[in-house]
């Protein structure tokens, strides 16, 4: 029955290619396309398609919305949130001056240092050296010892400030410390920015202003997760003074001088000595459909309903667990955190079967369709549900061929 239910996947466009679809059950992974587009979004980029615009126009337009969401001065769309976080890094390093611009990412003789307390580096923040940053890793692991010490010291990151210095950079998630806003107010001492990683974010709809109240001067988010925007979008907040030069970054600026009038509210022209070149951002262009897409979106996230979605995913999720349970697999349901904003089905594999969590997951993503489970605790024999992005129907699929191929 649950074959024939999905038999409709093989009609899909993806069958016409031959790419074998996937069931979704890991969460917003980018590497299996993020979310699903909402269908507002979908529509306004259908209608977007036929018709020109000045991206400047737009791009401005789309700073009014993020600055009223988020409560900061501007806003901008890039092409997802690793965009996102080397634009803004580009900006903290170039500011204003047309002629640092122009030579990232070759920093020689600028500022170009970001601070970063150790235990916030990911694989991610290459982005931020994509554009010229050097990262200085601030701190240790210490928390993990159990001796009571904590990772970083606020004076650690006060005492690595120096001339290089051109921002410092905060992973937000639950283990990060030390809080948002002391560290902001130690770089805003020294007159540099603080850039947040908040790509995943995303619900709840309170963390759109909340970065910004601590003192962040950038919060980049993905478009494509939670909000279900397109997946090739991105959403920088912050400072208007960095809006503006993350716009002369990415925009083209192909222009000649004379003729070039972006609006005032997204580019002041009278803060810089002319027309760059084509900026470091050039390369990630955002197009019309897109930035329509992800307005349109934006606008049907804030209006949903949050407390009827939890709703959703925690009986999905509660679904999925009494099915695994009843065949005799060790499940619990961990409530939103921090790391994951949807309850998720924590099963124990290794303890329950004679099948390994690695031979599951292989197993699973073999299937036609693909059926994908999060790995992030494969190491200790465990896999886990996401029910943020499967229907109903999936999940008793879900729950279906997990059972059959812990039994096979």
């Amino acid at each position: 029955m649950t074959e024939q239910r999905y038999r409709s996947h093989t009609d899909s466009i993806y069958g016409e290619l031959d790419v074998p679809t996937v069931v979704n059950a890991a969460g917003t992974k980018t590497r299996i396309g993020g979310s699903l587009i909402r269908a507002e979004a979908l529509e306004a980029m259908n209608d977007a398609a036929s018709t020109f615009v000045e991206l400047g126009d737009l791009q401005a337009a789309a700073s009014d919305r993020i600055a009223e969401i988020t409560g900061a001065e501007a806003g901008y769309v890039t092409s997802g949130a690793a965009a996102g976080l080397c634009l803004s890094a580009a900006a903290a390093i170039a500011g204003h001056d047309i002629a640092a611009m122009d030579r990232l990412p070759d920093t020689e003789g600028l500022p170009s240092e970001i601070l970063m307390p150790r235990t916030h580096r990911t694989g991610y923040d290459h982005a931020l050296r994509a554009a010229g940053a050097t990262i200085v890793d601030i701190g240790t692991n210490d928390l993990h010892l159990g001796t009571g010490s904590t990772n970083v010291e606020p004076w650690e990151i006060e005492a690595n400030i120096t001339d290089e210095t051109a921002a410092i950079a905060y992973m937000e998630k639950s283990y990060t410390e030390p809080p948002l806003d002391v560290v902001a107010d130690i770089a805003h001492d020294h007159d540099i920015p603080v850039i947040v990683d908040a790509a995943a974010e995303l619900p709840p709809r309170s963390n759109f202003s909340r970065f910004i109240e601590q003192g962040a001067d950038l919060v980049v988010f993905s478009g494509g997760k939670g909000i279900r925007g397109p997946q090739t979008t991105g959403i920088v907040a912050g400072k208007q003074e960095y809006i503006e030069s993350i716009a002369l970054q990415h925009l083209d600026m192909h222009v000649a001088e004379a003729a070039w009038s972006p609006p005032k509210r997204l580019i002041d022209l009278d803060n810089f000595a002319g027309v760059p070149r084509q900026g470091i951002g050039r390369s990630m262009k955002v197009g019309k459909e897109e930035l329509v897409g992800l307005i349109y979106a934006l606008e049907a996230f804030m209006e949903e309903e949050q407390a009827e979605t939890q709703r959703e995913w925690q009986n999905r999720a509660d679904n999925i667990a009494c099915a695994i349970e009843d065949a005799g697999l060790e499940t619990h349901v961990t409530g939103g955190s921090d790391v994951s904003v949807a309850p998720e089905v924590v099963i124990n594999v290794d303890e329950s079967s004679e099948t390994t969590a690695i031979e599951l997951v292989r197993r699973l993503r073999a299937e036609n369709p693909r059926v994908y489970l999060g790995g992030d605790r494969i190491d200790e024999g465990e896999v886990v549900a996401n029910p943020m992005c499967i229907t109903d129907d999936e999940a008793d699929y879900v729950a279906d061929r997990i059972v059959a191929n812990v039994e096979n």
